[in-house]
C-alpha cells in the first residue's frame, strides 16, 4: 500500500528489490555521495567517448531532486537537468559554473532570469547553453523528502534514491534496470501531469528519446570499479557541488586503537557486497532474456543464489562491526534506535522464508534437517528485516562445523513468555557409536573465528550474541562433550493486554 496517491521513487526501487544499504543514516548518506560521486565520473568517460562531435540532441537527461547534482562543466553542457522541489529557489545560486562579473552585477538589480541567461549567452557564445528547468511537487507529496537522481543515456538508465525509512534511519537504493528507471519516471511524470500538464508531453517524449535497454555489462563494471575507488580512498569523504545544503567535511573520530579489526572489517564488507550486487544485478538482467537455454537459466539461476547467499553474510559481518563501531560499550545495552526496530511479527512468515535456505545449507554439506514445530507458532517481537538473516547466517555457521553425514536438529517452542529455537546436532545418524571432534577454531581479532580445516571465516559468538540482542533476542551456547554444541535462541512473545 503506497503512503500517498502515487507510490515514492523509494517504493518503486524497493518492490523491484533494488540494490539496498541496510544500515545507520550517516552511511546512507555517504554511500549516496559517493555514488553520486561514481555516476558523475561515469558521465564523464561516456561522454569522452562521444568524441569531441556532439549529437543535435542533449546527450543525457537528468531529474534530480532537492536540487542540480552535476557540477562539472563538461556535465553542464552535456546535461539537461530538470530539477524537482517543493521549496522553489534561485537557480542561480545553484548553477554548475562561475558567473561572469560583468553578470553578476545585473542579478543585484534584475529578477528576470531570461534576461540574464540572454547575457550569459552573449558573453559565451561558443558554449552550448541548457537552461536549468524546475519543476514544483506538492508539500504534501512523501517525495519532496527524498533525494534523487535518475539519469537518462542512449547506453544506460540509473536511479539512485536516498530517502526516511520507517525505522528513522535513512536508506539509499539504486538501479540500473530499464525497467525499474522507467517505473521511477511514470511515478515522476504523474507528479507532473498533477502541477504542470501543459508540460508532461514534452518531458515524457525527452524522456523516451533514450532507449529502454539494459546496460552493457561493461556498463556496469565501470560504475562498480569506480564506485570501490570512492570507497577506497583513504579518509576520503566525496561531495558532489552545488547541492541544497553543502555537506561540510566532517572530524575525523578517534579511533580505539584496541581494536583496529573492526574498521577493516567495515571496509572488507563493502569491497566483497560492491561487486556481488553488481554480479546479481547483471545475472537478473539476464535472466528476463527470453532466448536463454534451461541449462543457461539453471547455472544464472546458481550464481544469483550463491551472490545472494555472500551478499547476506557480508551484511551480517558489516551489522556486527556497526555494532561493535558503536559509542556504546560492547556487551552494554543497544541504543534506543536498535530497539524502536522492534515489532510484532508473524514467524510463519520467517520460518517459511528461512527453512528452505537452511535446507539448501544442509545439502550442500551431505548434512540432515529435522525440523520440528508447533501446530501454532506465535507471533514475537523481533526486527523483521534482520531475524530471517541473522537466523540464515546462524544456521549457514553452525552446518559448517559439523562433518558429512551429521543430522542437525531443530525444535521450536514455546518457554513461559519467550519462544524457544533450538540447534542441536546428531552426529554420523546411520552410526550410534560415532564421535566427534570438535572443529579447531582460531580467534581472528575482536568479531571473527578461522576454521583451518575448511578454510572458514565467520563472526565468533560474542559478536553473534550481540547480533540476536540487537533483534531483541538472546543467543545461548551450550557445550557437550564429544556431542558438539548446542544452540538455544529466545525471542520475546507479543504481550496482548
Amino acid at each position: 500500500m503506497y503512503k500517498w496517491i502515487l507510490p515514492s521513487l523509494n517504493e518503486v526501487l524497493s518492490a523491484s528489490q533494488s540494490s539496498m544499504a541496510d544500515c545507520s543514516t550517516a552511511k546512507a548518506e555517504q554511500q549516496w555521495r559517493v555514488s553520486l560521486a561514481a555516476t558523475e565520473n561515469l558521465l564523464l568517460g561516456f561522454f569522452k567517448s562521444l568524441g569531441t562531435t556532439l549529437p543535435c540532441t542533449t546527450p543525457g537527461l537528468v531529474l534530480a531532486a532537492p536540487a542540480p547534482l552535476f557540477g562539472h562543466a563538461e556535465l553542464t553542457q552535456q546535461l539537461q537537468t530538470i530539477t524537482f522541489t517543493a521549496k522553489p529557489f534561485n537557480p542561480l545560486a545553484l548553477m554548475p559554473f562561475i558567473i561572469p562579473s560583468e553578470i553578476s552585477q545585473n542579478i543585484n538589480n534584475t529578477n528576470n532570469i531570461n534576461n540574464i541567461n540572454n547575457n550569459i549567452e552573449t558573453i559565451t557564445p561558443n558554449l552550448p547553453i541548457f537552461q536549468e528547468s524546475i519543476l514544483p511537487l506538492l508539500p504534501a507529496d512523501p517525495l519532496a523528502a527524498e533525494q534523487f537522481c535518475l539519469v537518462f543515456t542512449d547506453k544506460f538508465r540509473l536511479a539512485l534514491v536516498l530517502s526516511d525509512h520507517e525505522n528513522g534511519q535513512k536508506e539509499f537504493l539504486f538501479s540500473f534496470e530499464p525497467e525499474v528507471v522507467q517505473q521511477a519516471w511514470q511515478s515522476l511524470g504523474a507528479r507532473v501531469v498533477l502541477t504542470n500538464p501543459e508540460l508532461f508531453a514534452d518531458l515524457d517524449t525527452k524522456v523516451q528519446n533514450y532507449p529502454l535497454v539494459a546496460p552493457d555489462y561493461h556498463t556496469i563494471f565501470q560504475f562498480s570499479k569506480l564506485l570501490l575507488q570512492e570507497l577506497t580512498i583513504p579518509g576520503s569523504n566525496p561531495q558532489i557541488t552545488h547541492t541544497l545544503s553543502p555537506v561540510p567535511s566532517p572530524t575525523p573520530p578517534t579511533k580505539d586503537p584496541s581494536r583496529p579489526d573492526v574498521e577493516l572489517l567495515q571496509a572488507f564488507a563493502h569491497e566483497v557486497r560492491t561487486p556481488l550486487t553488481t554480479i546479481r544485478m547483471m545475472t537478473r538482467l539476464l535472466l528476463k532474456r527470453q532466448d536463454l537455454p534451461l541449462n543457461v537459466i539453471s547455472r544464472l539461476e546458481v550464481i544469483d543464489h550463491e551472490c545472494t547467499d555472500q551478499i547476506d553474510r557480508m551484511e551480517l559481518l558489516f551489522k556486527a562491526a556497526e555494532l561493535e563501531d558503536s559509542s556504546q560499550p560492547l556487551g552494554s545495552k543497544f541504543s534506543k534506535a536498535a530497539h524502536s526496530q522492534l515489532t510484532p511479527m508473524c514467524l510463519d512468515q520467517v520460518l517459511n522464508q528461512s527453512i528452505p535456505r537452511w535446507q539448501q545449507a544442509a545439502n550442500r554439506r551431505n548434512l540432515t534437517l529435522n525440523v520440528v514445530l508447533p501446530k501454532q507458532l506465535p507471533t514475537v517481537v523481533s526486527n523483521p528485516a534482520m531475524l530471517d538473516r541473522v537466523l540464515t547466517g546462524l544456521m549457514e555457521n553452525f552446518t559448517r562445523s559439523l562433518p558429512p553425514g551429521s543430522c542437525i536438529h531443530v525444535q521450536v517452542m514455546t518457554a513461559g513468555d519467550q519462544l524457544k529455537l533450538q540447534l542441536s546436532p546428531q552426529f554420523n545418524c546411520q552410526d550410534q557409536s560415532y564421535t566427534i571432534t570438535p572443529p579447531i577454531r582460531k580467534s581472528l581479532g575482536q568479531l571473527l573465528i578461522f576454521q583451518p580445516e575448511t578454510g572458514t571465516i565467520s563472526l565468533n559468538m560474542t559478536a553473534t550474541k550481540h547480533l540476536f540482542q540487537a533483534i531483541g533476542g538472546k543467543l545461548i551456547v551450550r557445550q557437550r562433550p564429544q556431542n558438539g554444541e548446542v544452540l538455544t535462541i529466545f525471542l520475546p512473545l507479543e504481550v496482548r493486554g
